[in-house]
């Protein structure tokens, strides 16, 4: 098959696939101007039209993909679950009819490469590449590789991971460390860029502010307990100001509890699924965060003190280890879900302890890595030339 100078790229699910790809593509279009950039999604993605309406795509695409439900620590009893099997049988013919529609783009498009991010999209798209016999890239952010990489591997030309190479059970000659790509707004944050990022937002620069997120999906457990706290946040705190990320399914009713509890809407702002997160990360004094690697290297390399609440049930515990590589740097405050009713408290002592602050920030900075995206770049251009 004749090839084009088109790259694919494909993942989503969650705001943590879909940034680092639109990371990618703009340093792509930067370097390899030759090279057509088309993105292929999950059809039904509530977070699509992010990348609709990105220019840097030249064309965008969804096919059927289907999710394999299991849930770390819960053993049996998701074998068991009648809901979980249905789903997941309904989700075995998604996953056919999305190679068939897969397999039908491949021949359409031709691309040089395919460049995986991971989720439940890219196993019918990358299995589609193979069979085309176009060689794909897979990406992990998390020192666990996603099931859908994993299942897809086997066939990868390259693995493109964020930690040493040593860590994963890849190919060592097939497997490039490249660190998690993040967007170019990212980078340290200094005083003055804190509050000049405080007053495009309309907050006192001597107002301590803390930005709540729980990835682009959101997170309701933290949604919940954040505003639970918040009536006593703001009695001790009179200055507070709170920038809520809540997910798009979760804004109104976080923007509700903020009203129910008597909150001054000019104290808090709350968002469903924004891209102004390097903006409200550097206007921040303290980050609450999911431990979602997209997360954690965005706000490692501004170089914020941030409250690490991993999600326990996600596949593999990959969370639980994420925060585990923070901890033990000392790095971040790490709190986990059976603690949540405590982060009201533990928001105001980070707020108020400047030294501790500091510390997590310097120590967090070490995980930064500013040049992932080039990285990628480089070779997924590399392996579209030898095509």
């Amino acid at each position: 098959m004749i090839k084009n100078k088109t790259i694919v790229l494909t993942g989503g699910g969650s705001g943590g696939h879909l940034v680092p790809i639109i990371s990618v593509a703009e340093v792509l279009k930067k370097e390899a101007p030759e090279y057509k950039l088309v993105y292929i999604g999950q059809k039904g993605d509530s977070l699509g039209d992010i990348m609709t309406n990105n220019p840097v795509f030249s064309a965008v695409y969804t096919v059927r993909a289907g999710k394999f439900r299991r849930y770390h620590g819960e053993g049996l009893k998701q074998i068991l679950d009648i809901k979980t099997m249905s789903l997941n049988i309904r989700d075995f013919f998604y996953v056919c009819i999305g190679f068939i529609q897969s397999l039908l783009l491949m021949g359409k498009i031709r691309p040089s490469v395919v460049f995986s991010r991971g989720g439940f999209v890219s196993v019918p798209v990358c299995f589609a590449a193979g069979i085309r016999r176009i060689p794909y890239i897979t990406h992990d952010s998390d020192a666990i590789p996603s099931l859908a990489n994993r299942i897809i591997g086997r066939w990868a030309s390259l693995h493109a991971v964020a930690l040493p190479k040593e860590l994963y059970k890849y190919p060592a000659s097939k497997t490039l460390s490249v660190g998690v790509p993040v967007a170019k707004d990212f980078k340290k944050v200094t005083p003055q860029m804190q509050l000049s990022a405080k007053d495009k937002l309309g907050i006192l620069g001597n107002s301590p502010t803390v930005l709540i997120i729980g990835g682009g999906l959101g997170a309701e457990r933290i949604n919940n307990a954040v505003t639970d706290s918040a009536k006593s946040m703001f009695k001790e705190i009179p200055n507070l100001r709170i920038l809520h990320v809540a997910g798009r399914v979760g804004e109104d009713k976080v923007r509700q509890a903020y009203e129910d509890a008597k909150i001054d809407n000019s104290k808090v702002e709350v968002f469903g699924f924004t891209d102004k997160v390097a903006l409200l990360g550097e206007a921040a004094d303290v980050v609450v965060t999911r431990a979602g690697a997209t997360n954690l290297a965005e706000f490692s390399l501004q170089g914020k003190a941030c409250i690490i609440i991993p999600n326990p049930v996600l596949t593999g515990g990959h969370q639980l280890k994420n925060a585990i590589a923070y901890r033990d740097k000392d790095a971040a405050v790490i709190v986990t879900e059976d603690h949540l009713g405590e982060i009201g408290t533990m928001i105001q002592m980070l707020l108020s302890d400047t030294q501790k602050r500091q510390s997590l920030s310097e120590n967090i900075a070490q995980f930064a890595n500013k040049d992932a995206s080039l990285s990628l770049t480089k070779a997924i251009v590399s392996l579209a030339q030898k095509g």
